[in-house]
């Protein structure tokens, strides 16, 4: 080896040593950088005529586990949408009440029906009816708030779509303009990995959102595939996906006919194919479970003010004074709605010895009832007859000896008519009440454990791919000492052939 191609070779050495010795130094700094992956600068023997004159230092690379990051991102998408499932599903738990404190729908029906058996033993009593009274009074404040819970959420559920739609398309402005940058820096200089580790980071935040998989070439071109097929447009200057804000009530309902926005993509609505990500779950939510929480909470409210008119007490009613029928379907009935209007009737309200009495005649009943005339003014005070029949059939499975209940829908719910129970209801309002209670309750408990379970799978992903792509600053500085070494060795060298040189040069004067 020639004093030149010696010079040379330790020349070479210093600058990758230098290069390596700075990809290191930027990633101890970046240790603690969410999103940041470990950088190293390798190099390439240059070998001429069969003997090394050098090293040459190829671009930074990042050494990530791509089939690791995808799985990453998935589990993301599912813990951000348990996490929303969650968060919506609380409040209405919350407002169900508790069965150890006694106050869910089931226990109040119950309650309700004890209020009942106290009055029978002295029916003229005031305060006994007024302790009824204020039963019947608790009952309808619980459907009333377990309604207005559901409603507030599945609010909640539209204007999440809404704010996600755009967290989505801002996602994915930002991914294209990055792809771009990435294809423009590995053309000139083949050296990408800080933008790809901003482009990662940005296809995460967008997989909460969205669940995506990222498709990516070798020249930094990119691929988004939704988890339902749908390859999503990249264009920095323009949005992919479009909804509109809306006001839901119980009515409110997505598809033919229906008054909720779609969400579109390229003009096409893609709102019953999303999957995965806080979108897909809001969408869920406000399309399918919330309105069949509805649902049966009407239909508990609505059978037990049909139950209780049909024996000869409007005990229940509307704020007109009217009491719904439940024969009619859920959709186009007047039941749709009626758990949050429901009230104390006013005549009972203002006279509680009606409850005694009872507020009509029961002649041909709809339902199976048999035919009956209330308590006359000024009748006997230890009147019973109403009484026994609200406790017989009314809280009981039957109208009347003989004759079983209609049963309480449990298909064909939803304000489009296509919702289904995932139960089959009991032929007591009691069992129904406690049933639609611990349903909906359990789904806001398996949320929160599906959350847990979620979140614990992937803090386990994210530290795999942290021991796989991440900074280790103990490897990290027992790598810079390597690398330090090999530099003093490159500058000896250099002193060396230096110092060969002057004696050269000094013996030829």
């Amino acid at each position: 080896m020639s004093l030149e191609t010696a010079l040379l070779a330790a020349r070479s050495g210093l600058l990758h040593t230098q290069r390596a010795l700075a990809a290191s130094a930027s990633n101890v700094a970046n240790a603690e950088t969410v999103g940041y992956t470990r950088k190293t600068v390798d190099g390439k023997a240059l070998v001429a005529g069969g003997e090394a004159v050098g090293v040459r230092s190829l671009a930074p690379s990042r050494d990530v586990d791509e089939a690791l990051l995808t799985e990453l991102d998935s589990r993301r998408a599912a813990a951000a949408g348990a996490a929303l499932r969650a968060d919506l599903l609380a409040g209405i738990e919350t407002a169900h009440g508790s069965p150890e404190v006694g106050d869910s729908l089931g226990d109040l029906v119950a309650g309700l029906r004890s209020g009942f058996e106290d009055l029978r033993a002295d029916p003229s009593e005031a305060g006994r009816q007024t302790a009824l009274l204020l039963a019947a009074d608790e009952l309808a404040g619980r459907f009333n708030e377990v309604s207005s819970a559901i409603g507030d959420s599945r609010q909640l559920a539209q204007d999440t779509v809404v704010s996600e739609v755009a967290k989505v398309n801002a996602g994915l402005r930002d991914i294209a303009s990055l792809t771009d940058r990435i294809r423009e820096q590995i053309a000139l200089t083949g050296d990408a990995a800080a933008l790809e580790d901003e482009r990662d980071a940005a296809i995460s935040t967008l997989s909460e959102s969205i669940e995506v998989r990222a498709l990516k070439r070798d020249d930094g071109g990119l691929v988004l595939v939704a988890r339902n097929g749908l390859v999503l447009p990249l264009n920095a200057d323009k949005d992919a996906f479009a909804t509109a804000d809306a006001t839901l009530t119980a009515a409110s309902f997505h598809g033919s006919g229906g008054t909720i926005p779609d969400v579109t993509l390229g003009g096409v609505d893609v709102t019953s194919s999303l999957l995965g990500g806080r979108l897909a779950e809001a969408i869920a939510l406000r399309d399918q479970t919330l309105p069949r929480y509805q649902a049966e909470v009407d239909l508990t409210a609505a059978n037990l003010a049909a139950r209780f008119n049909e024996q000869g007490l409007a005990l229940f009613t509307d704020a007109t004074g009217a009491v719904p029928d439940v024969t009619q379907p859920y959709a186009t009935g007047n039941v749709l709605g009626f758990a949050a209007s429901i009230r104390v009737s006013d005549a009972v309200a203002l006279n509680p010895a009606l409850l005694r009495d009872g507020t009509h005649a029961v002649t041909g009943s709809a339902l199976g009832a048999a035919d009956s005339t209330p308590n006359p003014t000024g009748g006997p005070a230890a009147f019973v007859e109403l009484i026994d029949r609200v406790l017989d059939y009314t809280f009981g499975g039957q109208a009347q000896s003989g004759v079983s209940w209609s049963s309480i829908a449990t298909s064909g719910l939803g304000p489009d008519g296509t919702l289904s129970s995932p139960f089959g209801a009991p032929p007591t309002l009691e069992g129904y009440a406690a049933l639609v209670t611990a349903t909906q309750t359990a789904d806001s408990a398996s949320a929160k454990a599906a959350l847990a379970s979620a979140t614990s799978l992937l803090d386990g992903l994210q530290t795999r791919f942290d021991q796989r792509s991440g900074v280790d600053v103990d490897t990290e500085m027992a790598a810079m000492v390597t690398l330090q070494n090999a530099y003093a060795a490159n500058a000896r060298v250099l002193s060396t052939v230096q110092a060969m040189w002057d004696t050269l040069m000094n013996s030829v004067r």
